[in-house]
């Protein structure tokens, strides 16, 4: 069988390159191309575009960058065409993702073509009217948050819980029997405790998140602090903040190795305050928002969910603190660290509520059943 696969960010490249190992298990002739990354390359395969180059995030920025985004939608429907896969698989990535849904069933050569997605768009926080292109082009939805079924359900599409890969991820981690002195020697690093600070993915992310995180933990002269360099993002960009500021350190493509041996951790909303919890180390959550306090207001009245966390949308309560808009300071970010960091009792129940959590998410196997139910349906279509 030949699959078509498309993440546009980090994230979707790990658990696209997870979804192809355990396709080549199901189907040892299986064929594939994709718009996606290094951990998908790795895997064997077409790469046709790396997503470090369709990374836009914003209104004004997609809006500067309009020729390389259509661009880039050009290039994927002409592949498409021309490649005649036996199934498009979708990973996040709405915007883009959506569109190719549409292209695929609405061109006549290909609209027998099965339509999979698998990491769901999350329709159930803000832009509700997706669900009409999702009931309309896709033929099956792979949900990894359980609380997706009955919003799904609600809405009369048929879906499957499969899991959440990150629990997966974490613990198949190729660096789990490493040891802290192993980590911080291979990395030049002290042998202090490690605060780490995950500021995102994205170029635009970066720039506004990470000297606020930055200055938020550095009166913690106890411990080091350790970024986590994002994959697909130059060096380059990192080191003007660096320079300023020798008492931190850098690790890339070892965002896991950093998490397992870290005391906290400052983190950029999205998969990697998940990833944290799964590690078990107590953070505190921040995102910029541009706007200030009108910001904040419009995202209380727009977006549909209490919280941005996962640890907190999967637990159904508040487990994680989360600053946002005009409340991302690094005087809120720091008072949080201290409670993480001096208040055991505090401390302690974070981590009971990520346990409560972990169990809610369920065991490993969430790449392995929906490379299962792929092949199977194209099997029988």
């Amino acid at each position: 069988m030949k699959y078509y696969l498309i993440a546009g960010e980090a994230s979707g490249d790990l658990h696209g390159s997870n979804l192809i190992k355990e396709l080549k298990k199901c189907d040892p002739e299986a064929e594939f191309r994709f718009f996606g990354g290094d951990l998908m390359q790795a895997q064997g395969g077409t790469l046709v575009r790396h997503y470090k180059d369709m990374a836009f995030m914003g209104f004004v920025n997609v809006l500067l960058n309009l020729r390389k985004v259509l661009g880039n939608m050009s290039a994927c429907k002409k592949d498409i065409k021309r490649y005649k896969p036996d199934a498009v698989i979708l990973i996040d990535y709405p915007s883009f993702n959506l569109k190719i849904a549409q292209y695929v069933k609405r061109k006549r050569k290909l609209k027998k073509t099965p339509v999979f997605y698998y990491i769901s768009p999350k329709i159930w926080a803000w832009k509700e009217h997706r669900i009409h292109a999702i009931r309309k082009y896709i033929d099956r939805v792979f949900c990894i948050l359980p609380f997706e079924v009955p919003y799904y359900q609600k809405h009369r599409l048929d879906v499957t819980y499969v899991g959440n890969p990150s629990v997966d991820s974490v613990a198949f981690r190729e660096c789990k029997d490493e040891t802290f002195e192993e980590f911080t020697s291979r990395n030049n690093l002290a042998g202090k405790e490690i605060i780490a600070i995950l500021a995102g993915s994205r170029k635009q992310e970066i720039k506004k998140c990470l000297p606020v995180m930055m200055k938020a933990v550095e009166k913690f002269t106890r411990y080091q602090f350790v970024i986590a360099g994002a994959p697909g993002i130059d060096p380059a960009l990192y080191d003007k903040y660096l320079y300023r500021n020798p008492r931190f350190g850098i690790v890339f493509g070892q965002t896991y190795n950093l998490l397992q041996h870290s005391s906290a951790a400052v983190i950029n909303s999205g998969t990697a305050s998940l990833e944290a919890a799964l590690f078990n180390v107590p953070q505190v959550v921040g995102y910029h928002v541009m706007g200030g306090k009108l910001a904040r207001w419009i995202f209380q009245r727009l977006i549909k969910v209490k919280w941005a966390s996962l640890v907190n949308l999967i637990s159904g309560k508040l487990v994680v603190k989360e600053f946002l808009a005009d409340e991302f300071t690094s005087e809120n970010l720091e008072r949080e660290l201290y409670l993480i960091l001096r208040d055991e009792e505090y401390r302690n129940e974070m981590l009971k509520n990520y346990a409560k959590m972990q169990k809610i998410l369920g065991e490993t196997g969430a790449s392995r059943r929906t490379a299962e139910e792929i092949y199977k349906r194209i099997q029988h279509s």
